[in-house]
């Protein structure tokens, strides 16, 4: 991130709201918070924004629009270069915005889920249910950076920063290229799981 000298008033209070929105969630940072953090007044802020949620609003787009940006994929296998502090950052604001379960929150994951689905258009992945393919990966990436806390104390490092964090990507990167079931089990699971939205026939 540019030092704050470098930065407008305008990118200045939206950094500060994308580190406190990230660590304590949106309802958890205050307009005072932000504000102080940013080294501008309050008033400042809403001249700029107009209100939190105006704030939120280019946080979100701004935020959306850095990571596709970098060329991110899902997975991150492809794009280990671009595992830096900011990036994480980023990461972990979309995250926390998209789990408040509020209308805008709901609105950043599905572009999410457009842009995934773009991605995936790019691969050569097949999958019967592409929805639910992106829709699980989504949310199980981003459990990795719910976790943080969790994962930091049994890694003994900070997975919020790109040490502790490549850790996580390497067992993810293992998890995915270790076959943990075999095809026949695979197969068996899928007509059983099938069989239960199957009607019994009379």
């Amino acid at each position: 991130m540019s030092s704050p000298s470098d930065l407008t008033a305008r990118a200045r209070i939206r950094d500060a709201a994308i580190d406190l929105f990230a660590d304590r969630g949106i309802e958890g940072a205050t307009i005072r918070d932000i504000a102080q953090k940013a080294g501008v007044s309050s008033g400042l802020l809403r001249h700029h924004f107009g209100s939190k949620e105006g704030l939120r609003d280019a946080c979100d787009e701004y935020v959306l629009s850095e990571l596709i940006g970098m060329g991110l994929r899902f997975t991150e296998f492809q794009s280990v270069d671009g595992i830096t502090t900011d990036t994480l950052r980023l990461q972990r604001y979309m995250t926390r915005s998209v789990l408040e379960h509020s209308p805008a929150g709901s609105a950043l994951f599905d572009r999410v889920m457009e842009f995934g689905e773009r991605w995936l258009a790019t691969t050569d992945l097949k999958t019967d249910d592409p929805k639910a393919f992106l829709a699980v990966l989504s949310v199980m990436k981003m459990s990795m950076m719910t976790s943080r806390d969790l994962l930091t104390r049994v890694l003994g490092a900070d997975t919020g920063e790109p040490e502790g964090w490549t850790r996580v990507v390497k067992a993810a990167l293992e998890i995915f290229s270790t076959p943990l079931i075999t095809a026949e089990q695979a197969a068996l699971a899928r007509a059983a799981l099938d069989r239960l939205h199957t009607p019994n026939e009379e």
